[in-house]
């Protein structure tokens, strides 16, 4: 039957254009490395010791560390959306500025200043935990996403989300967020629809996820056998 036609049950097709490169990302190319410690490493009790062949697959990763710049952006957004009615949210949030103090060294200036100054902008972000990194990449996802969906023109911008009025991707996708509906909403081709739908993951808008690289692909991405060779 034919495609993207209501007349035929509206059974939508989308032209996908190809993947766009994330801000501030590269593209790592996939192969095939040796991954584990070195015979000049101090041989030690991980398990990182054992050299194994490892394939890894092309994938995109961020050509910096996390900036502090970033982070604080992140921070300001729960704050203000999470900062009057869910307060812990917003402190799960903040790193560990404690990190900086040695009983061998006098840190406190970059305990109270490492992460707000405007000097260290660009410096990586350091006291984050493990879930409070995947917390951020979550979060990332949602902001890019939503983001997206503005210059399609399916919603306007929301500055006053707070609660449980907050974009995240499941939710619109659910239509469990609705927003400020934008100029351009996309038409449902569905006999039985109503007219207007919100954009699916089938649509091609969204990007994916963002996540932690994994073990290989960090060490591989870290190697730059591509570009070596």
């Amino acid at each position: 039957w034919p495609l993207n036609d209501r007349r035929f049950g509206g059974y939508e097709v989308t032209n996908y254009p190809g993947q766009q490169t994330p801000v501030g990302m590269v593209f790592v190319q996939g192969g095939r490395f040796t991954m584990g410690a070195t015979d000049d490493e101090m041989p030690t009790l991980e398990n990182n010791s054992f050299r194994r062949t490892v394939s890894v697959s092309s994938f995109y990763m961020d050509e910096t560390e996390v900036a502090n710049v970033s982070y604080r952006e992140y921070v300001y957004w729960l704050y203000r959306v999470y900062g009057n009615d869910y307060l812990d949210v917003v402190n799960r949030g903040m790193p560990d500025s404690t990190v900086w103090r040695s009983p061998l060294g006098f840190n406190e200036f970059y305990v109270k200043n490492y992460f707000w100054h405007s000097a260290y902008n660009n410096y990586p972000v350091v006291g984050v935990s493990w879930y409070q990194a995947n917390d951020f990449c979550q979060w990332r996802t949602d902001r890019v996403n939503e983001l997206l969906l503005i210059y399609a023109g399916e919603l306007k911008p929301n500055s006053t989300q707070s609660g449980e009025d907050v974009f995240t991707t499941e939710s619109y996708i659910n239509g469990q967020y609705q927003g400020t509906e934008g100029p351009r909403k996309h038409r449902d081709l569905d006999p039985n629809g109503a007219g207007k739908r919100v954009r699916k993951r089938f649509d091609g808008v969204y990007l994916p996820d963002y996540r932690l690289p994994t073990e290989a692909e960090w060490e591989y991405a870290a190697l730059g056998l591509i570009g070596n060779n």
